[in-house]
């Protein structure tokens, strides 16, 4: 799996967003889905292509990348962005949704349970661990999403998942209370493991409170507010919230194509070798078989994404075949 972190990709440069491809990172206030911001941004700002990538649920707040315009053809890659969050672990009360959401059903006393329990449990959780689903998620079971059945009080069976916590740091304990600090990858249920961890110290636990705050590049402090945008109706005062599509796909190396290469890329046919730029032709060496690119012109506008196919038989086969073309005029 491949993590991107915010140092690895350069800084995007403020300006006026009205027309244009990428991504913008948005503070989801709390009480809101995902779907609500997105439908919200739609309607005031005008924008008919808008999705966004890490559905955050209704109760937490913080970072939610929205994708604008050909942005929404970029969501398949930005599903590797690492995540990171402040959580607040409620111990001695475990709920039906695992969360402050939902209807308590057991309490258990936590005089017995020292700090230090709590920090070895806590690292225990570092690494490659396993998590099962809750119940209220949208996992989808034989087409029916997992929250539908909870709601109807159904248990169904699910497979344990396996998810990577890169860091889980234990920044305070307040009583029942305890603040964490998670980096993780896609596809990690917090709630879940605030409920692990709670059961792992036998007094059981819940997500009480949950802040966003990184995904991938995309940092809460350089979020915008949705009010905010609501109140400018233009995307034209976001400074560091926007992501060009060439930053936000800055993990990929960049291949620079000439104008033939340029004209076989609009029409989405595949870029031989001796299409590309002099210079960069010695870069393919370096370069693996199935790997995405970047590939741009002279002006270094983005063009397209593209996947190399190497044939180290035959120099004249290998080219890059067209994954995303971004540029079509």
């Amino acid at each position: 799996m491949t993590v991107v972190r915010s140092s690895s990709i350069p800084h995007p440069s403020p300006g006026s967003m009205v027309g244009i491809d990428g991504v913008l990172n948005v503070n989801k206030p709390e009480g809101w889905t995902s779907h609500d911001v997105v439908a919200h941004l739609r309607k005031v700002l005008g924008i008919r292509k808008i999705g966004h990538a890490g559905t955050l649920d209704p109760a937490a707040t913080g970072v939610l990348p929205i994708l604008i315009g050909k942005g929404t053809k970029i969501a398949q890659y930005l599903i590797d962005w690492d995540k990171e969050y402040h959580a607040v672990l409620r111990l001695g009360e475990t709920t039906d949704t695992q969360d402050a959401t939902g209807s308590v059903v057991s309490r258990s006393s936590i005089e017995h349970v020292t700090e230090s329990q709590i920090r070895s449990v806590g690292a225990e959780f570092q690494g490659v661990i396993a998590q099962r689903p809750p119940m209220y998620s949208a996992v989808k079971i034989n087409g029916r999403p997992l929250y539908r059945m909870a709601r109807r009080g159904q248990q169904v069976e699910r497979a344990l998942r396996t998810v990577t916590i890169y860091q889980l740091e234990i920044l305070q304990v307040r009583g029942r209370d305890v603040d964490l600090r998670v980096v993780c990858s896609k596809g990690t249920y917090v709630r879940t493991l605030c409920e692990d961890i709670g059961e792992r110290l036998r007094v059981g636990g819940h997500l009480h409170r949950l802040i966003r705050t990184r995904v991938g590049p995309c940092e809460l402090s350089n979020a915008v507010d949705v009010e905010a945008l609501t109140r400018q109706h233009l995307l034209d005062n976001t400074q560091g919230a926007w992501w060009s599509l060439d930053a936000a796909l800055a993990e990929f190396p960049e291949l620079v194509v000439t104008e033939r290469g340029e004209e076989k890329i609009k029409y989405g046919a595949a870029v031989p070798l001796s299409c590309l730029r002099s210079e960069f032709q010695p870069t393919v060496a370096q370069l693996e078989h199935g790997q995405l690119v970047r590939l741009k012109n002279a002006r270094a506008r983005l063009l397209a994404l593209g996947k190399m196919h190497i044939d180290s038989h035959r120099d004249e086969a290998c080219r890059v075949s067209m994954v995303n073309v971004f540029a079509t005029g």
